[in-house]
Order: C-alpha cells, then sequence, then structure tokens
C-alpha cells in the first residue's frame, strides 16, 4: 500500500526512525506497565509498531481518513494482533469522551502530537487527571523546556505552572528535525508526565487558572501591577495583600505553593470588593 501524504493542515511530520521510535513506545512501561495504552496521532503507526508488542491493550486515535486506511490495511490488518485489545478510533481526540475508551478504566497516553495543539492536548490531560495517571510522547523541544522547567527560570510560565500542579515532569531527550518527514523547522523533545500526590488544590481551582495565566501575561512586571486586571484597588488603598512581599516579585519566582498562597489572597480580596 502506497505510504501516507503528510498533510500541513494537520501539522503531520511522520517519525522515519525506528530506533527513537522504539524509545518512545518504550517510556509508557514505567511506572504504570499495567495499564492500556491511547496513542494519538499514529499516522502510519511507526511507534503503534513498538506498543502493541507489549502485553497490554492499545488504541489509537487518529483524525486523518488516509492515515486510518493505512493503519487498517497494514498494522491492524496483521493477525497477531488481538481485535479485543487493539482498536482505531477515526475521531479528534480533543472532542473524545476520554472515560468512554477503555470503559472507564485509566490509561496511559502517548503520541507524537502535533505542535500546535499540543498544549491543549495536555490542558485536556489535567482536565482528565483521575483517568490518566501517566503521559509520555513528543512534542515541540521548547514546549518541552516549559513543561519541566522550575521556578525562577526564563521557560517557567503557565504551561509549567498549570501540568506541574497535578503532575511530575521529566524531560527525555531530545529529537533532531532530520528524523522526520517533512522536517520541521524546530527541534523535538520526549517528556514523561506521572501524576503526583496531589488530589486537590488548596484554593478554588479555577481562580488559581486565572491568576496563573493574568500574572505571566505580563511576566516582566511586578505582580502588584499584573494582578490589577483582578483587583483594581490594589495599591490604592491599604490590604494584606498590596503590602505582601510576593506583590514586588515578577510570576517566575512563585512556586505553585506560592501561587496557591496567592490565589487565596486574592479570593479574600475580592470577596471584600463584591
Amino acid at each position: 500500500m502506497k505510504q501516507v501524504r503528510p498533510k500541513k493542515n494537520l501539522g503531520q511530520h511522520f517519525l522515519t526512525d525506528l530506533t527513537i521510535a522504539r524509545r518512545i513506545a518504550d517510556t509508557v512501561d514505567e511506572p504504570y506497565a499495567d495499564l492500556p495504552v491511547l496513542e494519538v496521532g499514529p499516522g502510519m503507526g511507526v511507534m503503534t509498531q513498538y506498543l502493541v508488542e507489549k502485553p497490554r491493550p492499545v488504541k489509537v486515535v487518529e483524525i486523518d481518513r488516509e492515515s486510518v486506511a493505512y493503519l487498517k490495511n497494514t498494522l491492524f490488518k496483521d493477525s497477531a494482533i488481538s481485535p479485543q485489545s487493539s482498536a482505531i478510533i477515526e475521531g479528534d481526540f480533543l472532542r473524545m469522551e476520554l472515560k468512554d475508551v477503555f470503559g472507564g478504566q485509566q490509561f496511559v497516553l502517548t503520541g507524537n502530537y502535533p505542535y500546535d495543539i499540543s498544549s491543549q492536548i495536555f490542558f485536556k490531560v489535567i482536565d482528565n487527571r483521575d483517568l490518566i495517571p501517566c503521559c509520555t510522547g513528543m512534542i515541540q523541544h521548547e514546549v518541552a523546556l516549559r513543561m519541566a522547567s522550575k521556578p525562577g527560570t526564563k521557560a517557567y510560565g503557565i504551561l509549567s505552572v498549570l501540568i506541574q500542579a497535578w503532575y511530575d515532569v521529566e524531560y527525555l531527550f531530545m529529537v533532531d528535525e532530520t528524523v522526520f518527514n517533512p522536517p520541521p523547522k524546530v527541534k523535538s523533545a520526549v517528556i514523561r508526565m506521572t501524576r503526583n500526590q496531589t488530589d486537590h488544590l488548596d484554593c478554588d481551582e479555577q481562580l488559581f487558572k486565572r491568576v496563573v495565566k493574568t500574572v505571566f501575561n505580563q511576566r516582566r512586571k511586578m505582580l502588584r501591577v499584573s494582578l490589577r486586571q483582578l483587583l483594581p484597588a490594589i495599591g490604592h488603598q491599604p490590604s494584606i495583600i498590596s503590602n505582601h512581599p510576593f506583590m514586588t516579585m515578577r510570576p517566575e519566582q512563585l512556586s505553585i505553593e506560592q501561587f496557591v498562597e496567592l490565589t487565596n489572597m486574592v479570593e479574600e480580596e475580592l470577596r471584600k470588593e463584591g
């Protein structure tokens, strides 16, 4: 069967290096080797072929009809692959109801994620964190750095805080652009996210997101300036928050625990203003 043509509108860059494909497939083995696996965007199955070798159920979700047809006529046509343990889901991962994929069972997510929707994918993972205790895969190198970065670094930002509130992030290895068809203009990297011990944040979680996004959207400014979008009264009248040491800091200096503390202070101020 003829090869699938990479489609620019779908952000497709097919991995061609089998050694790297196996290395990425192996990232799902720890620490949840007994859970089923869902692969996003398998393309022509270069990584899928190694996933289905593992003694665990594997499903793939693919939005490209040409790729789905290719998989049905090649990798998933092999009688050695049990139809009970493997399945192709034709559709958009971002629109899927994830609790239906494995009947409500937890699973590991992996894939060679399209660069232009990788952040949306990870935000969906966060929203489904009770279903996805581990997420691995390949993304743009710079996004991987942001996800894994710590407070006080230039790469630390919205993605860092919102993901690390719920997951421990490992930057595993870099992948050169020459091992793709077509080659992307940037380098890639493989990451692994493992669910941490946090069951819930000690604050309003929706307000937490709002605070994080608000202050990082003006990351070069001190918090007393960036928070005025949420609290216009800051600096105009005495309050606990306006005199707090956080107000002279910039967002990249705050840990997740400090963002939780800040969120609670913002909530208290909003309550007073309301």
